[in-house]
């Protein structure tokens, strides 16, 4: 039998995810005037921001999603779809502290919510996995 809790963190973290969907569709639809009107430094950032990193982006709120929708149907490809969401986690905050080098622009405070994002998705993982372990997917 599968626990009230499994269900209530699983609901939590398909909506945790939908608001992921939506910040990155925002941010995808953005226009120029909305782009222009962002501070000097995050706007910089978006502009330099390659494809690849966009992409990533994509991947990890999708991934993240269906990762949420497969732990509601008690599916088994939560896990996988999870890993693939933290993949895309890695790269798109990879490009941005690494290459871009976003730390020493925006400053510390910048890498406070991409922390608190990749412990999620680390933990979407957890989840799934000890989901697994107790038979509650299949």
């Amino acid at each position: 039998m599968v626990p009230i809790w499994y269900w209530v963190v699983s609901a939590i973290l398909l909506i945790w995810n939908l608001i992921g969907c939506g910040a990155c569709a925002n941010q995808m639809r953005m226009p120029p005037d909305k782009i222009a009107a962002l501070p000097d430094q995050q706007r910089d950032a978006w502009l330099a921001m390659p494809a690849t990193a966009k992409i990533a982006y994509v991947v990890a709120v999708g991934a993240g999603l269906l990762g949420a929708i497969a732990l509601l149907l008690r599916s088994v490809a939560a896990g996988p779809l999870f890993i693939a969401s933290l993949v895309g986690v890695i790269v798109q905050f990879g490009w941005f502290f690494i290459v871009y080098k976003g730390w020493s622009k925006l400053g510390a405070s910048s890498a406070a919510f991409p922390g608190f994002i990749a412990i999620v998705a680390l933990g979407q993982i957890a989840f799934a996995c000890a989901a697994k372990a107790h038979g509650w997917l299949s």
